[in-house]
Parts: structure tokens; C-alpha cells; sequence
């Protein structure tokens, strides 16, 4: 199974805690807050402060915490200053992994990540040593109860979608990021829920990863880097089979 996919998963079953759920919701709000100071506060008229808060809402982020990052990000509640950082590197088996932040000292968030990468047995490189493998796309995951699949394929194409695919109990799909918006409304229309909607980084191609001991250090790297407060996602080219991530403990 891909990493995108697989690791998406991952991070859903262990966004359900409260404590997670509250990180989370500390990330999401840096990013509503960075999309309102670069674009301004009207999600009309900003896209990205749109997509923001679309995803705060699936995240079920209160309304006024919603409202006051708009505001912090606007500087109507004092100004809060984040700049956007991509970090590149290497984990264990050479798979290639993505790392965006937002953070207020990367010469702080540097060296922590880079102790994070190292500790797991991997290695943080330089600009551009892997976002060449990577594309940004507009992803959605949808429960594989929740619609008919050659319907799901159909509504999804016409919307402009370039691919639709069963992966398990979902279906996933991806397009280019200039047809996110009609997908996600197109979704909407047919009253189709989203597990999950929002641009990603995808990997042209992928790592196989054969061995459950060495699938259980790639994901514990990429628990340790989400788990960093200033770290906003991370994607890596990793593909593990099922049966190797059951036995990696995933």
C-alpha cells in the first residue's frame, strides 16, 4: 500500500484521541493563520484561507477558534508570525520523505527535526535532494459504503479527476490542484461524505518495503516528525504491503 494512503490512514485513527485532536487543531489554526496574513481574511476571495477552513471544520474546530486564528492572521488580535519551511531527507530502506512546516524560528525547528531524522535511522538532506519526487494533487478519501463505485468514477472524471481507486474500505481519489474545488463540490452535490479532502504532496513513484522491521522504523519516523508542534505534514514514497504493515504493528 502507498504511503500517501496508508500513512493518511494512519494519522485518522490516531487523530480520534483528544490530545491529538487538539494538536491538530493547534496545526490547522497556524495554517489559517498564515493563509489570512498572506491573502487576507475573506475566504471568498482567498483560496487558501478557504481550504483552511474547510479543513478546520472536518476537523470539527470550534467556530471562534476558527474566527480568532482569521484574526490573528490579519492582525486584529496581534500579529502571529509563522513562515512556511520544507524539509527534505531520508528514512530507513532510502524512503524519500516530505516534511512541511510552519514554524516562527526554523533555526530552532531545524536541528529538531534533524535529531528526529537521525535518531530513526534516517538523514535530513538539502532543498530539493526529494521534493523532485513528489507532486502536489487534490486528494479525497471516501468510505467505500458510501457510494457506488462506477457512479463515485463517473461524478469524479466529469469534475475533472484524474484518477479513482479502491484501496481497501476507500476509495481514493486524485486530481490537479486547479480541479480540487469543482471535485470537492461535485462531491457535495451528490451529498457524498469525504473522510478526507486536501492538496497533498504524491509520490511519482514509491519504495517497496518488504521487511515488517524495517516498515515499523519508516512509520515511527514519521510519528515523531508529526508529533512535532511546528511540522504541518509530512509525506514520504514508501510502499508497504498489508500484510508487512499488520505485522509492523501499524
Amino acid at each position: 500500500m502507498s504511503g500517501h494512503s496508508k500513512w493518511s490512514k494512519i494519522k485518522r485513527a490516531k487523530a480520534a484521541t483528544d490530545a491529538k485532536r487538539g494538536q491538530r487543531w493547534s496545526k490547522i489554526a497556524r495554517r489559517i493563520i498564515i493563509a489570512a496574513k498572506s491573502g487576507g481574511g475573506n475566504p471568498d476571495e482567498n483560496l487558501s484561507l478557504r481550504y483552511a477552513m474547510d479543513e478546520a471544520r472536518g476537523a470539527n474546530m470550534p467556530n471562534d477558534t476558527i474566527r480568532n486564528a482569521i484574526k490573528k492572521g490579519t492582525g486584529e488580535l496581534g500579529a502571529e508570525n509563522y513562515e512556511e519551511v520544507i524539509y527534505e531527507g531520508y528514512g530507513p530502506g532510502g524512503v524519500a520523505v516530505l516534511v512541511e512546516s510552519l514554524t516562527n524560528n526554523r533555526n530552532r525547528t531545524a536541528p529538531e527535526l534533524r535529531h528526529i531524522f537521525e535518531s530513526s535511522g534516517g538523514q535530513l538532506g538539502g532543498s530539493g535532494c526529494v521534493s523532485w519526487m513528489f507532486h502536489k494533487k487534490g486528494t479525497f478519501s471516501i468510505e467505500a459504503d458510501k457510494a457506488d463505485e462506477d457512479a463515485l468514477m463517473e461524478l469524479a472524471l466529469e469534475a475533472g479527476a484524474e484518477d479513482v481507486i479502491r484501496d481497501g474500505e476507500h476509495f481514493e481519489i486524485t486530481c490537479e490542484v486547479a480541479r480540487f474545488a469543482a471535485v470537492r463540490d461535485a462531491l457535495a452535490a451528490k451529498n457524498i461524505p469525504t473522510v478526507s479532502a486536501a492538496l497533498s504532496q504524491v509520490p511519482a513513484s514509491t519504495v517497496p518495503i518488504t521487511n515488517a522491521d524495517m516498515a515499523g522504523k519508516v512509520l515511527r519516523l514519521l510519528e515523531k516528525l508529526d508529533e512535532h508542534d511546528d511540522v504541518q505534514q509530512v509525506y514520504a514514497n514508501f510502499d508497504i504491503p498489508d500484510e508487512i504493515m499488520a505485522k509492523a504493528g501499524a
